[in-house]
């Protein structure tokens, strides 16, 4: 099953084809500027039933060197078989347009990224035929972008250095950045870039953090994934509500049966933001001797 940090990887080169050149500057590598792109058909499946299908095809034209094609595979860990299935597509591409082809493999983790950007011939050592070289996206070439004004000056950019650094530390400084960006941004030009970032933040922990702030700072927009965001975040109080109203009433009873309640039980009570211990502990409130046995058996 196809996960959303993969489908972000590369849809993000879709959406904006000329991120490419604007990365390109981070791997070492000097392509022209294209002063044209046109997302082409993924399905390189031929007759065989073996399928074989790209994340990403572009298509780019340049003034200096004309048109070339770049594959974008989105990769999410080590995967033996993909060099192969890499190889093919660029070859079959070369064959199918007749066009130089490269291909960007965009990843979230240094261990996959080293992987991949190995070399990997299909010939024997002594000949090597066709030598795979793809360039490689990710956390050890990817910018850190923790300015707003930077973020704002390529927020595409900025959105793919959250995904790509989804697993570092430094990823709650760059949404921070990305969030405070898009608030002067146009509705059209933020949605998408809200989307992509979520889904490029899977399941992380950081994932909850730009679902907050795109609740806080961006209550204009309105789409399926931030709708779901406020409702989260609305959750998340009615919740706490409860849990203070809870420990609100355990109290309240502790201190109408006359019982002394210290500042550790009166502490435990307040911080607890478990609606569910709370009603149990104001059922023990009722019969308990004293305030302490209220977590009795805890």
């Amino acid at each position: 099953m196809v996960s959303p940090p993969h489908e972000a990887m590369h849809r993000v080169f879709q959406h904006d084809p000329g991120l490419f050149s604007r990365v390109s500057r981070f791997l070492g590598v000097d392509f022209p500027k294209p002063i044209g792109a046109t997302a082409l058909p993924t399905d390189l499946t031929e007759a065989s039933p073996v399928e074989r299908r790209v994340d990403t095809l572009l298509r780019f034209e340049t003034a200096e060197q004309g048109p070339f094609l770049l594959a974008v595979e989105a990769q999410g860990k080590k995967d033996p078989d993909k060099p192969a299935s890499w190889a093919y597509y660029v070859s079959y591409l070369w064959t199918k347009y007749r066009l130089p082809a490269a291909l960007l493999v965009v990843c979230q983790d240094h261990a996959t990224a080293k992987w991949a950007q190995q070399p990997v011939a299909s010939g024997p050592a002594q000949l090597p035929t066709l030598t795979l070289r793809p360039l490689v996206v990710g956390p050890h070439n990817m910018p850190v972008i923790t300015d707003p004004d930077k973020a704002r000056a390529d927020l595409v950019l900025a959105s793919l250095a959250a995904i790509t650094h989804a697993a570092e530390p430094v990823v709650n400084a760059i949404l921070k950045a990305l969030s405070t960006a898009l608030r002067d941004a146009p509705e059209d030009i933020a949605a998408p870039i809200v989307e992509f970032t979520a889904h490029g933040l899977g399941n992380r922990p950081a994932r909850h953090l730009w679902r907050n702030l795109v609740a806080v700072d961006l209550s204009f927009y309105k789409s399926y994934i931030s709708e779901e965001i406020r409702d989260e975040g609305r959750e998340q109080g009615r919740e706490q509500g409860r849990a203070q109203q809870g420990a609100q009433d355990v109290l309240l009873v502790l201190e109408q049966r006359g019982l002394d309640v210290s500042d550790e039980v009166r502490t435990r009570i307040t911080e607890c933001g478990d609606p569910e211990v709370l009603r149990h502990w104001l059922a023990r409130a009722v019969t308990a001797a004293s305030a302490e046995a209220v977590f009795e058996s805890e």
